[in-house]
């Protein structure tokens, strides 16, 4: 199944067949991935009196609760409700889910006691893009164990400020990392990133998304790509999530 995407000044085919996702799900697993120091996800069969809800256990069917939290558990998408007193869900504000994305790879660099991107890295890897509206970034090295790691007191990469600003400034609506937060994990709450990426000192960004814990394959080149951004109907300031790639054909 094959469609073609109108976008600016040029057409995009892509094969809806091969979709490339992204996403790290929530499972009830000692090697679910986690930070913030959240316990692994609780994924277990109902129980009303004598009724389990486990084929296994005698019932007709499987009945679950799950016990999770997005921003520890897995692939997630948030909004500004995420560093707001006002409430904002990421289902509402959320609206359009197809974009145009630049894949890229930055090896975060030393600053100090923390390994961080900065605005020159990025500035770098989008000079000759076509000002996506999401950027997805890949950070090196790439390893397996971003699948399942846990990052509780692990101080991961992060990015600067001045990074974000800048994506910001050039019209990116949607970032997607494979992190667990764009800002440094004990920084005395100042949120510097997320802040500037939604812009909060001024005209707050409503419809801009930060996508976390993502992991994009090796086997997967930096260039343009169409992205799928799937997002579980919770109304909550983030929520568990699926992005999905798919590569583009570019017809003048």
């Amino acid at each position: 199944m094959k469609t073609t995407i109108h976008y600016k000044s040029k057409v995009y085919c892509v094969d809806l067949s091969q979709p490339i996702d992204i996403s790290i799900p929530v499972k009830d697993s000692k090697k679910s991935i986690s930070a913030w120091s959240i316990k692994k996800p609780k994924i277990k069969p109902v129980q009303l009196g004598k009724w389990i809800g486990s084929i296994k256990q005698g019932a007709k069917v499987n009945f679950n609760s799950i016990k999770f939290s997005p921003h520890a558990h897995g692939t997630h998408t948030e909004c500004v409700g995420h560093i707001t007193k006002a409430f904002y869900s990421v289902n509402k504000q959320l609206q359009k889910y197809f974009f145009l994305a630049e894949l890229i790879s930055i090896t975060p660099q030393k600053r100090k006691e923390d390994l961080v991107i900065f605005k020159a890295q990025l500035e770098s890897a989008l000079k000759n893009s076509d000002k996506p509206e999401a950027v997805i970034i890949k950070t090196q090295p790439n390893t397996i164990d971003k699948l399942n790691k846990q990052y509780t007191n692990t101080n991961p990469p992060y990015i600067l400020e001045e990074a974000m600003i800048y994506l910001k400034d050039i019209g990116v609506k949607h970032l997607l990392i494979d992190l667990p937060s764009v800002d440094k994990e004990k920084d005395q709450g100042k949120l510097l990133a997320h802040n500037a990426f939604w812009n909060t000192v001024g005209k707050i960004r409503l419809d801009a998304t930060i996508t976390e814990l993502i992991f994009v394959p090796d086997t997967l080149e930096d260039g343009k790509y169409i992205l799928n951004l799937q997002v579980a109907a919770f109304d909550n300031n983030a929520s568990p999530s699926r992005p999905v790639l798919y590569k583009p054909i570019t017809h003048k």
